[in-house]
């Protein structure tokens, strides 16, 4: 009878895959039990699932953000999407401003706004979006502050077009919990608009930094770097999106990712 258990004893070919699974969280060179995955990795990726499944459905906690983000004033909206299972089944609801809301943001001569979207991932925006706000915030020109940051509820990619045209601001980031993958549930989002108009504005007008999760993914000091050159960059050239090019970016820069 052949034993299904995989060999304790290390080879060279497993000690080749257990190098090989330090340096990514994919999942590769798990071995088998049989004809299927051994036990503890089948558990794992039944975890990994559930919290994926944790991070679309967790409510967005706009009180957690704001109390971050002390000494910085912060508006709050929600898009015309109602509820979590509307926004999920009605896209486009998600990329537009709820008219009340609209109604109440302030307007200013603003240089840029971010705006905090809890996207498919509450999670990611709790956990990264406020010191990612800080760390960009604080190497842009001291002469042009950033209107107050906002924070969205029920709101995609699009929903910046319209927070930034309402409020006068000339370029809007948000900051948007991505599609969560079974490698990772807290991935950050930032997309970059210059010039936004809601309605007309598409992808490809846009540049996208993804995967911002230290200490995993993209660290906060490294993306508030690009996000700031892209920003200057853009300014000089009078648009962003696949037009924006900048060579002193690698890794992250343009128009990599897809909006949610």
């Amino acid at each position: 009878m052949t034993n299904s258990r995989i060999s304790q004893v290390p080879t060279a070919e497993s000690e080749l895959w257990a190098a090989l699974r330090g340096r990514t969280q994919a999942r590769i060179g798990l071995g088998r039990a049989g004809s299927a995955l051994p036990t503890r990795h089948r558990l794992e990726l039944q975890a990994a699932h559930a919290a994926a499944r944790d991070a679309v459905h967790s409510p967005f906690e706009p009180d957690a953000v704001a109390a971050q983000l002390t000494g910085t004033p912060v508006i709050r909206v929600r898009s015309a999407a109602p509820d979590r299972l509307t926004y999920l089944q009605r896209p486009d609801l998600g990329r537009r401003l709820h008219p009340t809301d609209r109604a109440h943001l302030p307007t200013g001569d603003w240089d840029v706004v971010f705006v905090v979207a809890d996207g498919l991932s509450s999670r990611a925006v709790h956990e990264h979006a406020a010191a990612l706000v800080r760390a960009t915030t604080a190497l842009l020109p001291q002469d042009t502050p950033p209107a107050p940051v906002v924070l969205a509820e029920q709101a995609r990619v699009a929903l910046g077009d319209d927070v930034a045209h309402a409020m006068g601001a000339a370029a809007v980031i948000v900051l948007v919990g991505e599609r969560p993958g079974m490698s990772a549930a807290d991935s950050l989002g930032a997309y970059l608009t210059y010039r936004p108009r809601p309605g007309l504005t598409t992808d490809a007008d846009r540049n996208c930094l993804s995967n911002i999760r230290p200490p995993l993914g993209l660290p906060y000091e490294t993306a508030a770097a690009k996000l700031a050159a892209l920003l200057r960059a853009a300014r000089e050239l009078g648009r962003s999106g696949v037009d924006l090019k900048d060579e002193s970016l690698t890794g992250g820069g343009g128009t990599e990712g897809l909006p949610e």
